[in-house]
């Protein structure tokens, strides 16, 4: 439970406050369809015990899935994925090298340890919580009418597209 006592379904969590400004875009697309979700800062490299603790109790808490953003060597998502079975999404960040460390250590976890990898930076955050709702969707009727409300509204808004 969250602390307003609301069940939390997912969890977004991220290295460094500094990953806010991308995962932000998960938390605002889980806001817009109603998921109940929590957000936090923790390490994987800095704060070890504390991603493993978080990892290895999420589930009891009624978490059902997991966005990690992965940040150059810092990945969070493996390191979640390793201490639970819960379905991992991994959002790799911008990084000095543009991201394609993050990409390259999420999309190369070993076999055994899975992390569901999306496109680096806020495209592959809004995903993740868009995959994510696809999963919960799975067991909550609502939330499949909701996602296929925003696609249909996807799909107008290109049909109503002119150019000049």
């Amino acid at each position: 439970m969250g602390r307003d006592g609301e069940q939390k379904l997912v969890a977004v969590v991220m290295g460094s406050k500094s990953d806010w400004d991308t995962m932000r875009a998960a938390s605002e697309t889980l806001e817009k369809f109603g998921v109940p979700h929590e957000s936090h800062v923790m390490s994987a490299h800095r704060s070890p015990a504390l991603a493993a603790e978080f990892a290895s109790n999420a589930d009891a808490r009624g978490v059902e899935v997991i966005i990690a953003a992965a940040g150059g060597a810092a990945h969070l998502a493996g390191v979640m994925a390793a201490h639970t079975t819960l379905p991992v999404l991994g959002v790799p960040m911008t990084s000095v090298l543009n991201g394609l460390d993050s990409l390259l250590s999420t999309v190369q976890m070993p076999g055994g340890i899975p992390v569901g990898t999306f496109a680096i930076g806020k495209a592959g955050a809004t995903n993740a919580a868009l995959f994510a709702i696809s999963i919960l969707a799975n067991s909550r009727p609502e939330l499949k009418e909701k996602l296929r409300d925003f696609r249909a509204e996807q799909e107008k808004k290109i049909r109503e597209t002119t150019l000049d």
